[in-house]
């Protein structure tokens, strides 16, 4: 009989190694289909959490918080584009692509997770951000990413305008942060195995198959 296990994604809307991630585990999880099952609650993290609504110029942004040069910047997002496409996602960043704040999609998101499908409307902003654009932090994009998640539109549009779940979000980035998480993605498997980054399917694949191995010994 496969493994159940629970598997928690600590991740931002805007983090290209958090799509790479998550769909690498999904890929990895099909594989071992034989070994384990899995459930995958999405976990709220902020990479800027004073950003201004305007957002940021991608390549400013990223020159100015990890030194890279525009060229360093470039080809780093050539590479990520590489490894999205191989996982079937289109990124479309360009020098002109801006990074924006992100704490309305996470109000969302953890309102999607008590009502409906969580990781629908993930992929609605990842692809909103990534594939099209478009400011995650806007309240059209996050109501069209609720409709096309299947999501009731006037519900989350009550969420947004009402400002909920605001503390509970809060709340629970502290809690992830105090656990040591720093950086996204995080995978953490039963609360006890940590995996870090936008892992090849490969790699996610051996992880879950040995976790199962260990437990089933």
């Amino acid at each position: 009989m496969p493994r159940p296990l629970t598997i928690d994604f600590v991740s931002d809307i805007v983090c290209p190694w958090c799509v790479i991630g998550l769909k690498g585990l999904e890929e990895a999880l099909a594989r071992a289909g034989d070994a384990v099952t899995a459930e995958i609650r999405f976990h709220p993290f902020e990479l800027n959490p004073a950003m201004a609504p305007e957002g940021e110029n991608i390549v400013e942004h990223i020159g100015r918080k990890y030194g890279a040069t525009p060229e360093q910047s470039g080809a780093t997002r050539a590479m990520i584009r590489e490894r999205a496409a191989a996982l079937g996602f289109t990124m479309a960043m360009g020098d002109e692509s801006r990074i924006y704040n992100t704490f309305d999609a996470h109000r969302l998101l953890h309102w999607a997770g008590l009502v409906g499908d969580q990781r629908a409307l993930k992929m609605a902003l990842f692809t909103a951000y990534f594939s099209d654009g478009k400011n995650p932090g806007d309240r059209t994009v996050l109501l069209a990413a609720a409709e096309q998640a299947g999501l009731n539109v006037a519900d989350a549009a009550k969420v947004l305008n009402d400002g909920l779940y605001a503390e509970e979000v809060r709340a629970e980035e502290a809690a992830w942060q105090s656990r040591g998480i720093q950086s996204v993605p995080a995978i953490v498997i039963d609360q006890r195995y940590l995996i870090s980054g936008g892992q090849p399917a490969e790699i996610f694949e051996q992880a879950l198959r040995r976790i199962a191995a260990q437990d089933a010994a």
